[in-house]
């Protein structure tokens, strides 16, 4: 898998921000937003949300009132 694991963990502070995040970026996609990313390596939304969380196209921003993550575009 692209990009591995052991690589997203250095973006993030923790495997469930990055599970939140991804299938929130993948919703998104799904429901028609579009990607920045160039040639995804992935054809499947949770694969191009992780690439793109990879690739510093979105960040994870933690909430801090519910201390939930959201996604944000920089």
């Amino acid at each position: 898998m692209y990009p591995s694991i052991d690589e997203m963990m250095n973006k993030v502070d923790s495997k469930y921000s990055l599970v939140v995040a991804a299938s929130r970026r993948a919703r998104q996609l799904r429901e028609g937003e579009k990607t920045e990313l160039k040639n995804p390596r992935s054809h499947k939304y949770v694969g191009v949300a992780l690439e793109e969380i990879y690739n510093d196209l979105i960040k994870i921003v933690p909430e801090p009132e519910a201390e939930k993550d959201e996604i944000k575009r920089p």
